[in-house]
């Protein structure tokens, strides 16, 4: 195991700044999931704690040693990449073992250590075949078990399950936190997937365009997000949002008139904390779980809205539907399956809507 600290972090490719002022605390034994939309910095990240990318500025500090200028091979950590990048002509047995055989290791060693790695990997009886003769999990196996033999104090994952189907990614997420459980060790993970970013870390890392918006527990980013990138980035179907403007504030309830809907809905939260000037926009955000259809009018938020189209997805109803101004919002439907109602009511309680400045920075009520 091991502990990581990355002070002011910079990666720069000539007048293209790639990554901003990193801070990031990496815990002994967490499993830490770097999530963002393609191109945010997350890969780069991984490579520059990696080595494989030289860092710009800043620090990157691993078990009290700053590690900046340290070879690739000497920092102690192990990559699994998501191409897999196994040798054809190599035997299982001899890919898991190809690290340790460069670093002219014992051949009993080696074999001790394949070993225990295709055990706890449950590829016993694939050793002697050949990548060809594997399926893609199996091949993400002996990836992550060429990382298990060199014994390393952090494991990175660079989207390891971005090649697999759909069935096969949950089948290897299970395993991944088995194995996490099982290894104890330090885990830094890079995906886009903010379903796999969710079900896999201790700690997620969002980033976007090269900064970090917010760092936490998965559920406490879901349910307390720090800004709309955030809100709208992690959760699924994304959060909906409406634009509006402050009408005013009395201490008690601050008033706002939803523009997005051409200023004929208006709306009252309760308000006790500083709040915008009279006239500045916002956005008010809630997520689809939160935003039911209904025939019949609520109380609270509730919109006339007419049905787009419906999604029923089993144990789940997603109706997307449109205000009269012609804002589409994503409902989920409760109550059983759609009847085929074509007009009804977007409704929810005001303490399930979220509040966003014109920056995009979060506002809260007290």
């Amino acid at each position: 195991m091991a502990q990581l600290q990355i002070r002011n972090g910079q990666k720069d490719y000539g007048n293209v700044k790639v990554l901003r002022d990193i801070e990031l605390d990496v815990d002994n034994g967490e499993f830490v999931v770097l999530v963002g939309p393609s191109g945010c910095g997350k890969s780069t990240l991984l490579r520059m704690i990696s080595g494989l990318e030289e860092i710009t500025g800043g620090e990157i500090e691993l078990d009290g040693d700053i590690v900046n200028d340290v070879d690739p091979a000497q920092r102690g950590t192990a990559m699994v990449f998501q191409s897999y990048a196994l040798f054809p002509h190599m035997t299982v047995a001899q890919n898991m073992g190809f690290s340790l055989k460069l670093a002219k290791r014992p051949r009993a060693e080696i074999q001790e250590k394949v070993t225990n790695a295709a055990r706890i990997l449950r590829l016993e009886q694939l050793l002697g075949r050949k990548p060809s003769q594997l399926s893609g999990g199996q091949k993400q196996r002996v990836a992550i078990g060429r990382a298990i033999v060199r014994n390393p104090k952090i494991f990175l994952f660079d989207e390891p399950l971005s090649n697999l189907d759909a069935e096969l990614r949950i089948q290897m997420r299970a395993e991944l936190i088995q194995l996490h459980r099982q290894l104890g060790s330090t885990m830094i993970y890079v995906t886009h997937d903010q379903v796999e970013a969710m079900t896999l870390a201790d700690k997620m890392v969002v980033l976007e365009a090269g900064n970090i918006q917010q760092v936490g527990k998965p559920l406490d980013l879901y349910d307390d997000p720090a800004n709309k990138f955030v809100a709208g980035f992690v959760g699924t179907p994304k959060m909906n949002f409406i634009g509006a403007a402050v009408k005013g504030n009395d201490g008690k309830q601050l008033s706002l008139t939803l523009a997005d809907l051409d200023g004929a809905f208006d709306l009252s939260l309760p308000w006790t904390a500083d709040a915008p000037e009279a006239g500045e926009k916002v956005e008010i955000g809630v997520r689809p779980e939160h935003l039911h259809f209904s025939v019949t009018k609520g109380s609270g938020f509730s919109l006339p809205v007419t049905v787009a189209f419906v999604e029923e997805l089993g144990d789940l109803t997603y109706v997307f539907a449109d205000s009269e101004a012609g804002k589409r919002l994503t409902l989920e439907k409760k109550d059983g399956r759609h009847t085929g109602a074509k007009r009804g009511f977007a409704t929810t309680n005001t303490d399930a809507l979220l509040l966003f400045a014109e920056d995009g920075q979060r506002l809260r009520s007290a």
